[in-house]
């Protein structure tokens, strides 16, 4: 899919190594283009961003990461790679090696996404899918997403469509990795547990058709292998949920200590769209915390829950009803003791606390 010539001089604004007359990257940035022209190696790059300088001292943290390579890299590849998403795509494609080695950490992948929105905050929707296809690619985590869209650098970003529709595929990413694990392991299971009784019951079948049912029966060990990846998965999901819902935490309560000191009402445009999008993130994961049947008592909850919902989310009730569809009910209501536990504690300002008891009604 092409772009027009308006939708690429977008990024020709911005504060990109290439358009800098001089900056500690600028040298670097133009070998990198010439050599990119060429078709080079991952590895080429590699050594054409090997020398620069790293501007943070070694207090400032893991001294892996270089923001001074990641800026040089993410920016000059991408402007490379504007004439169209295709052109994008093969560009991430041909150097995910490059942006593996140069994002070890969740820092350095928080810096990739700062790069990407420098380059690119005037088009939204390419914002959206190059996030999309570094998530996919495993080149950011979601947890640096998150981490991400809550910073103190996306803070006037923060109430447009586009960050949260961001965040809810981040979101939904993570649970569907979950459960493909949990369904995975579930299945291995069953024919370990089908071999193993077949064994006992028939040790005189058919030669041929045992060799075929060992080949497919999967071992204890790789079982085991199985269930520690789905743990190890379900510890991130904990932890995504976990980052999300602090932050929310976080803003809102520094909002609402903030009017309270200055005697100004809290119930702002700002205010009620955050509220909203910490409901909706609830809400959309309803079906996943166990909700069994829509009865008329749950039902006039939802709807009165959903009321604050941003309507880019909630357009009518039928997106509501909707949610009773469940296929994974269970993917985030173990983890609802954990919120109260260490988040939703009976210490937090009541407007907030009252939006985890609202949802935690949905599920009595």
């Amino acid at each position: 899919m092409g772009l027009s010539q308006e939708f690429i001089t977008i990024i020709s604004d911005r504060g990109c190594f290439l358009s800098q007359p001089y900056s500690p990257g600028t040298s670097a940035a133009h070998q990198l283009v010439v050599s990119i022209r060429q078709k080079c190696t991952p590895e080429e790059v590699l050594a054409v961003l090997k020398d620069l300088p790293n501007p943070r001292s070694d207090e400032e943290g893991d001294g892996r990461f270089n923001p001074l390579k990641i800026d040089v890299f993410v920016q000059t590849l991408l402007n490379l790679g504007s004439k169209s998403f295709s052109h994008s795509f093969a560009a991430i494609s041909k150097f995910h090696y490059v942006f593996k080695i140069l994002a070890e950490s969740e820092e350095a992948q928080i810096c990739i996404l700062r790069n990407v929105f420098e380059l690119w905050r005037n088009q939204q929707q390419m914002m959206t899918v190059l996030v999309d296809k570094m998530l996919k690619t495993q080149i950011v985590e979601c947890s640096a997403v998150a981490n991400w869209i809550f910073s103190k650098e996306m803070s006037t970003e923060f109430t447009k469509m586009y960050l949260w529709e961001i965040l809810h595929l981040t979101i939904k990413k993570m649970n569907r990795h979950v459960i493909k694990l949990g369904a995975e392991l579930g299945e291995a299971r069953e024919k370990l547990a089908r071999a193993e009784s077949s064994d006992e019951e028939s040790d005189d079948e058919d030669g041929k058709s045992k060799k075929q049912e060992d080949a497919e029966k999967p071992t204890e060990e790789m079982v085991e292998r199985m269930e520690e990846k789905l743990e190890a998965a379900q510890a991130d999901q904990k932890n995504l949920f976990l980052i999300i819902f602090q932050r929310f935490i976080m803003i809102l309560s520094e909002h609402l200590v903030r009017c309270d000191t200055d005697g100004r009402d809290y119930n702002t445009h700002w205010y009620k769209w955050t509220i909203g999008r910490l409901q909706q993130v609830f809400l959309a994961n309803v079906r996943k915390f166990g909700l069994k049947s829509p009865n008329r008592s749950r039902l006039k909850v939802v709807v009165e829950y959903s009321k604050n919902v941003p309507k880019e989310y909630s357009p009518d009730i039928d997106v509501n009803i909707s949610l009773w569809n469940i296929e994974h009910h269970e993917q985030v209501q173990k983890y609802s003791s954990t919120l109260e536990t260490l988040l939703f504690t009976q210490d937090l300002d009541h407007h907030i606390l009252e939006v985890f008891q609202q949802f935690v009604s949905l599920r009595a």
